[in-house]
């Protein structure tokens, strides 16, 4: 694990199980509320899973199950990988509650193992803002692209990179900006600014576009569709972004990054 995933996992792993119940409740009523309509907790995405019943789903970075949770409802196989503890707990917990079941498999991202499960997808759902826990994106996709099986599809959302020109971020505010930075942990404001110094930092590197959308086409994928969508209160921004691609029927396999 690269230093990088070390403080990543430190951050993430100090009271993320706590966040959770503080902003989506306890694992019984969060699942209340999923299994009253699984679909809709997959917001601008229901649409690329109306149709996945025996479907194997890995949801990387897959958090507090909060996504995984729904597309095990909808009948796939879902797997999720993700580097905290905290987060795991939280997920297990919520499936239960659901009547349903996910893999969860704690480790870095990075480190997944090809040769278990290497083309074992057809689908690989990232969302919520994950790019910039990974200082090399390029070695990011090639993983992701020997996950899926040939003919697979990558659903990947994630924060706009213009949204840090936006808005005042803390991290940085150059776009071409390319360095690593220390940044707060997701959740920190949800807690008292008298606890924030005991929070341990993440360390983060921004992306332009153009380096996000290079990316996943030098991994080896086509690139099918690229969405933009507005803020999450409806500002008329750039707020967020949804690309599709799939993994060519006829394409190589296990592709090493070298």
């Amino acid at each position: 694990m690269n230093l990088q995933s070390i403080q990543n996992k430190k951050a993430w792993e100090y009271r993320a199980y706590e966040f959770w119940h503080k902003r989506d409740g306890t694992p019984q009523e969060k699942a209340e509320k999923i299994k009253a309509n699984p679909l809709a907790f997959l917001k601008k995405h229901q649409q690329y899973f109306t149709e996945i019943k025996d479907k194997k789903i890995a949801n990387l970075c897959g958090s507090n199950g909060r996504k995984a949770v729904p597309l095990a409802l909808l009948g796939a196989d879902v797997t999720v990988f993700d580097i905290s503890e905290e987060n795991k707990k939280y997920a297990l917990e919520l499936a239960k509650c659901a009547n349903t079941t996910i893999d969860y498999i704690v480790g870095d991202i990075y480190d997944i193992d090809l040769k278990k499960y290497g083309e074992a997808f057809d689908i690989l759902y990232l969302e919520g803002g994950i790019l910039h826990y990974f200082a090399d994106i390029n070695k990011f996709l090639y993983i992701l692209y020997n996950l899926l099986k040939n003919g697979g599809r990558l659903i990947l959302s994630d924060f706009h990179p213009l949204r840090k020109c936006l808005t005042a971020n803390r991290v940085q505010f150059n776009y071409f900006d390319n360095e690593l930075h220390n940044g707060d942990v997701a959740y920190k404001h949800f807690f008292s600014e008298e606890e924030h110094h005991n929070f341990p930092d993440v360390l983060i590197k921004s992306y332009t576009l153009s380096e996000i959308i290079n990316s996943v086409i030098t991994a080896g994928f086509t690139l099918q569709k690229f969405e933009e969508h507005h803020g999450w209160k409806g500002e008329n921004i750039p707020w967020e972004f949804t690309i599709i691609a799939e993994k060519d029927r006829g394409g190589l396999k296990c592709r090493v990054l070298v």
